[in-house]
């Protein structure tokens, strides 16, 4: 003899689990909306509006960290520099000539071109350099890295219009081999008795760029 009870629980507890299994497979199948209506990607959770880049834009000034001086101090001058650019990094490959080639043009970074802003005129090589807005690239050799100063700003770095070129410094290029391996492309400013060396740091390779503020 059959038990009406049991059959009852039975039939429930088949029902829940299959209606449970619908709205979880339709959940799977439809992005999900927060408490504003946003959808939202769940492939994507980190950022549903612009994908992290795998190279980091950063900048670097002169004095170095001047943004967090001028909290300290409100009054302090203008800085006297300023670099832009987005930071490649090795992922295992050897610099030369996996990701550079010798003789050839690099933006210098990645993504936008590189850009410098000199907030007052200085000099580079014995040449004076006005203030502005300047896009770089360079031309690595062995010994020697070529730098140029571009006036096309707000450019996508790939493409370098030499054209448009401003000036042309070449500066020696220092291969590390005994030091460690730096992974990520790094440009930054380091004090001298005349001025500040714009460092190019990449791989086992070290590039100075020389700026005297006299």
């Amino acid at each position: 003899m059959k038990c009406p009870g049991r059959l009852l629980i039975l039939t429930i507890l088949v029902g829940t689990f299959y209606s449970c299994r619908e709205k979880q497979d339709q959940s799977t199948d439809q992005p999900a909306k927060d408490s504003n209506n946003i959808i939202v990607n769940n492939e994507n959770t980190i950022n549903p509006f612009a994908p992290v880049d795998v190279s980091p834009m950063d900048m670097s000034y002169y004095p170095v960290e001047y943004p967090k001086l001028k909290m300290a101090n409100n009054n302090i001058p203008a800085p006297v520099v300023r670099v832009v650019y987005s930071r490649p990094h090795l992922q295992g490959r050897h610099l030369f000539h996996e990701v550079l080639k010798y003789g050839e043009k690099w933006r210098l970074g990645a993504n936008e071109s590189t850009e410098l802003e000199l907030y007052r005129d200085v000099t580079v090589n014995d040449t004076r350099v006005k203030a502005g807005r300047y896009t770089l690239y360079a031309v690595p050799d062995s010994a020697s890295w070529t730098i140029a100063f571009n006036s096309n700003i707000d450019s996508w770095g790939l493409k370098q219009d030499t054209t448009r070129d401003v000036h042309r410094f070449q500066v020696s290029a220092v291969h590390n081999h005994s030091g460690p391996s730096i992974e990520y492309f790094t440009i930054v400013f380091e004090k001298t008795t005349t001025g500040a060396d714009m460092i190019m740091a990449w791989g086992d390779v070290i590039a100075r760029l020389p700026l005297s503020f006299k």
